[in-house]
C-alpha cells in the first residue's frame, strides 16, 4: 500500500514538485511506484493560458477548484472548466487549456511520468524509460 500525505511532498519532497510558467504540479505518483498511471495535483495561475500535445500519452483531469476553459484544436470546440468538471485527452488531443481563476486539477498520466520531464516546444512530453 502506498499512502503520501500532499503536505509532506510539498515540504520535504521538492522531488516530486515540478514547476514551469504559471503553474506547478506536485507528482503523487510516478512510474517508480509502479501503479502505471502517474497522479498529480496541478495548479494553474489565474489568467494563463497552455497549450499542450500529449502525443505520447493519455491524460485526464478532474478540476477541484476554479475556472477556466479547454479548447480543442482539431476541432475549434471550447468546454467550461469547473469544480466537478472532468476531460480525458483520448485521442492525444492537442489543446488550449485557458485558467480564468487559479486552477486546481487532479490529473492521471498514462504511461506513467517520470518526474523529470519538461514541455517539449510542441507542448508535449517525450517518452522516458521508468
Amino acid at each position: 500500500m502506498i499512502v503520501r500525505d500532499f503536505h509532506k511532498i510539498v515540504e520535504n519532497d521538492r522531488d516530486r514538485v515540478v514547476s514551469a510558467e504559471q503553474w506547478s504540479s506536485v507528482r503523487m505518483l510516478l512510474a517508480n511506484d509502479k501503479m502505471g498511471f502517474s497522479f498529480h495535483i496541478t495548479f494553474l495561475e489565474a489568467g494563463s493560458e497552455h497549450t499542450f500535445h500529449y502525443k505520447n500519452h493519455f491524460e485526464s483531469v478532474y478540476c477541484m477548484e476554479g475556472s477556466g476553459s479547454i479548447t480543442d484544436l482539431a476541432t475549434g470546440e471550447t468546454h467550461e472548466i469547473r469544480p466537478g468538471v472532468m476531460y480525458a485527452l483520448d485521442q492525444h488531443d492537442k489543446h488550449i487549456l485557458r485558467a480564468k481563476e487559479q486552477l486546481v486539477m487532479a490529473c492521471c498520466f498514462n504511461p506513467p511520468v517520470t518526474g523529470n520531464e519538461v514541455h517539449q516546444a510542441d507542448g508535449s512530453y517525450a517518452l522516458e524509460d521508468s
